[in-house]
């Protein structure tokens, strides 16, 4: 299986899949390795690799005043799409984002993974820079991922940026995000399934959703999406609690709910251990109802808890 939009669109009993952090700059991918090992017994159909917009550096000049001194990007995503394609003979799905990022930047990504052989994309809009309110694009960048996906379907035609008709390279599949608990700034659920018609429209063959907690929302979210024209396969995406940050972190990072049941029993937690046996629990309950549904394919958000997953999947698959 090479094409991972094709393989989610067949019928096949559920699968496995997860995603990984590239390193903090200048850090050993030997810690991404090790992650995956484990989660390897398990088949997974594809691993995402993450990106993540440049980051504005300030330094004190005086007491009291920063200046501005440079941007620090997060390398990596794609050099470990391909050491992990390498490595361990898996479909990489490396996430492109407007972010951070022109629509230069961009072409010369999908370039790179052309000439690599790696075809499936993750197109994120990605988040707003630390410190703004709303989100503002990179100068010549994207503001939405929907202009995203037309840069990526322009470049599967051959059309470069400056409008220059090239032979076609490798062709690009991509699947885009979802949100079952509706994204923050959208006003409300139905506009935003519209927004999400819109990238299905444009070309995506598959939604990957934000983590939930509640599967009746992922199963509501479904059905709004059919009704509203969205036929491709639409991937739950769960993510083990894992530490008691995590109580106000998730809902306030992630705009999401905590079912009561489960809000309940992680107030009773009194250590990450606690919150990590939980976590396995309720991540054990979610996927086998996604799994007795037979969804094509759970995607767990494994950053920082593969020992979870690990967990989760040995009781699942």
């Amino acid at each position: 299986m090479s094409n991972v939009a094709q393989f989610l669109a067949e019928d096949h009993p559920t699968a496995f899949s997860f995603e990984v952090l590239p390193p903090v700059r200048g850090k050993s991918i030997e810690q991404v390795f090790r992650s995956i090992d484990r989660l390897m017994p398990f088949n997974p159909a594809y691993i995402n690799i993450t990106t993540h917009r440049s980051e504005v550096v300030y330094r004190e000049v005086a007491e009291g005043v920063f200046q501005r001194t440079f941007e620090r990007r997060r390398p990596g995503t794609v050099a470990i799409a391909a050491a992990l394609k390498g490595r361990y003979g898996v479909p990489t799905v490396p996430h492109l984002i407007c972010s951070g990022f022109s629509k230069a930047d961009t072409e010369n990504e999908l370039i790179d993974l052309s000439y690599l052989g790696i075809t499936n994309l993750l197109l994120l809009r990605g988040d707003r820079a630390k410190g703004d309110n709303r989100f503002i694009p990179n100068a010549d960048g994207h503001e939405h991922a929907v202009e995203l996906c037309r840069q990526v379907e322009a470049f599967n035609r051959g059309v470069m940026l400056d409008g220059e008709e090239h032979e076609p390279m490798n062709q690009f599949s991509y699947g885009v995000a979802g949100y079952p608990e509706k994204h923050e700034e959208a006003m409300n659920i139905d506009m935003d399934i519209e927004y999400l018609k819109a990238k299905v429209d444009a070309g995506a063959q598959y939604v990957v959703t934000q983590m939930f907690f509640d599967n009746s929302r992922y199963f509501d979210f479904v059905e709004r999406c059919r009704a509203a024209g969205i036929t491709v396969p639409i991937i739950p995406g769960l993510k083990p609690l894992t530490s008691l940050t995590q109580q106000a972190l998730l809902p306030k990072t992630f705009h999401i709910d905590l079912p009561m049941e489960l809000a309940r029993e992680l107030c009773r937690c009194r250590s990450n251990d606690d919150v990590k046996a939980l976590g396995v629990e309720w991540g054990v309950q979610q996927a086998r109802e996604l799994k007795a549904a037979r969804v094509p394919s759970i995607h767990f958000y494994s950053m920082n808890a593969a020992a979870s997953v690990e967990a989760i999947a040995k009781a699942v698959y």
